[in-house]
Parts: C-alpha cells; structure tokens; sequence
C-alpha cells in the first residue's frame, strides 16, 4: 500500500503569531487544490484512528482509508485539530501525531472552540468532523456508525450531539445506520423529527453498524451513487432548513458480526451496565469494548468492513457530485 504525502498547508497567523483561528479549518494543498478544480473530496473522521482502534493497526487502517477513497478516484480529507488548528486533510506526520494518542483528546463539535482557543489537539467525532468539513466545502463524509439515542432514554436523557449537528448541517453522511449498542427505533424516529434524510443504499432495511439489518426499514432506497448526487442536489433546490442526508450503507452479510453473537453480548454487556452503574457518556466505550472482548474481537472486523465500504461508497459519491453539470 503506498503511502501519501499531503504538502504542507498554509497556516494564517494573528500578529502575535498565534493560528488564526478565523480561518477554519484549514486545507492541505491536496484538498484545496482539488476543491478548485471541482475535484471530488470525501471528509474522514479522524476518532477511530485515536480512541476507536489499538496501536499501530490504527496508523495502518487510517492510511488505507486515505488510499481507498484515492482508489476510487478522489482526494482524501481527514479531519482533526492540532495544537489549537483545526485541519481537514492531514500530512504524514500530523495523521501520525493523531493516530500516536498521546494527549489527544476526544471532540465533539462542542469542543472545537475551547480546543482552538486553547492550543488543544483532538481526534474528531462525527459531529465535530460533519461540522467542520461543512466549514471547508465538503459535501461527502464517510464513517462508521453514527451516534443516536441511547437506550432507556427516559430515564437517562442521553442523546448523542450528532442528531442535532447532523440537522442544521448540509452534508451527505455515508454510514452503515446507527451503532446497534443504541435505540435504533427511536434515532430514526429522532432523526425524522429533526428533518434528517436517510437513504437506504441497496437496501429497504436500516443497518445496524455490526449487523446488516437493525431490524427496522427505510423509506427509500438508491442503487446508484448518481441517484444520491440526485437527491443532493434536490436538496439544494428545495432550500429550507440546511440539514444533512444520510445513506445507509449495510456491511456486508459475509462481514456482518453473527446476529445471535451479538444479541446475547449485547445483553450481558447492558446487564453488566446496570450492575455496575455505569451511566452517561461512559456508556458507549464500555459497551463498545466489553463486545470487542466477549466476540474475540470479530465486532471490531465487522466494524472496520463497514468502513470500508461506506468510504469506497462515499468516494464514489463523491465522484458523481463533482461530475454534475
């Protein structure tokens, strides 16, 4: 697998030669060149390489992100915040300082004022990376699986920052659903409220990040990546609230984690929640890791599938966006 250089992009500075943090984010050469030529360019979160994989498979799986999106002929934008500058399109080093973990703290889009104003540097997660990609003219994100509303949502209120950003923010998500760790009913009916559009990709079920089929459907389906540059630009014309698209991308049934596998995981690992009081944002990473352990690491497989198909797919994407008249 080779390996890409991005050249060194030119950081504004404030007279007192701090970053300037006005021009958010700033553009490797690479991406603004290809932004220019209207070239196509898929944003890439930059929190699976520092929390969400264990060194150094992290380095390597987000350098094979990098060369899958250029595979399908597009320009690669990871996206993170380094020493208090927010970056969309990382070189070798700074997508190594990431992927090194070492005082790298994890941003939501709530964070990125106080990590810029304080010299920070962070992995961003789905809101903070939607948000900033935004920021940068990017219409295509490709990730994981997205954040929702949690389960017993009544009692807890716990509700990720990605539904709400995702809704007053206009770019199109490539995902595969919501994290099955979740209420997936109750996100997509969440995501209906706040105006979100879900796209099936192949499919008339919602995926479930691990498994293919969450179990509950969508409204429509595209087979194409023209058809989603279709409704893209039917947004645009529509006007009204700039919120985002999603396309559910399901992994593929031969990566999928084995439904029965996860189900009964899932259940010990919520059982084990409960035991323990484990509440709020700490939730999340415990389920996620507690089913990395008890599948032997097999939802971590089936995790990494569907990113790379949802990058593949937002590549492609990407492609038909920018071949538009």
């Amino acid at each position: 697998m080779s390996q890409h250089t991005a050249s060194e992009p030119t950081v504004p500075a404030t007279a007192a030669g701090a970053p300037a943090t006005a021009a958010v984010p700033v553009l490797s050469d690479e991406v603004r060149e290809a932004l220019a030529r209207r070239q196509p360019v898929v944003a890439l979160e930059s929190t699976i390489l520092a929390h969400g994989l264990p060194r150094p498979r992290n380095l390597a799986v987000g350098r094979e992100l990098e060369e899958l999106v250029r595979s399908e002929g597009a320009v690669p934008a990871t996206i993170a915040v380094i020493d208090g500058v927010a970056y969309a399109g990382l070189d070798k080093a700074r997508l190594e300082r990431i992927a090194g973990g070492e005082g790298v703290r994890k941003l939501g889009h709530r964070d990125l004022a106080p990590a810029l104003a304080t010299g920070a540097t962070g992995a961003t997660t789905v809101s903070a990376t939607a948000f900033l990609a935004e920021r940068a003219g990017l219409r295509v994100f490709a990730t994981g699986g997205l954040g929702g509303v949690h389960r017993e949502w009544a009692r807890s209120q716990d509700e990720s920052a990605d539904l709400s950003l995702l809704a007053r923010t206009r770019i199109t998500v490539v995902c595969a659903g919501v994290k099955s760790i979740l209420d997936v009913p109750a996100t997509l009916q969440r995501l209906e409220t706040l105006g979100v559009g879900v796209l099936g990709y192949g499919t008339d079920r919602f995926p479930g990040f691990y498994l293919a089929d969450s179990g509950e459907p969508v409204e429509w389906t595209v087979e194409r990546p023209e058809q989603v540059a279709a409704v893209m630009a039917a947004q645009d014309a529509l006007g009204g609230p700039r919120s985002a698209l999603l396309v559910a991308n399901p992994v593929p049934e031969e990566d999928q984690l084995d439904p029965e596998l996860h189900d009964r995981v899932l259940a010990e690992a919520l059982s084990q929640c409960r035991e323990r009081g484990i509440t709020g944002q700490a939730v999340t990473p415990f389920l996620l890791g507690f089913l990395v352990r008890a599948t032997g690491g097999a939802s971590l497989e089936a995790n990494l599938a569907a990113v790379r198909g949802n990058v593949r797919l937002g590549a492609r994407i990407a492609r038909a966006w920018a071949a538009r008249p």
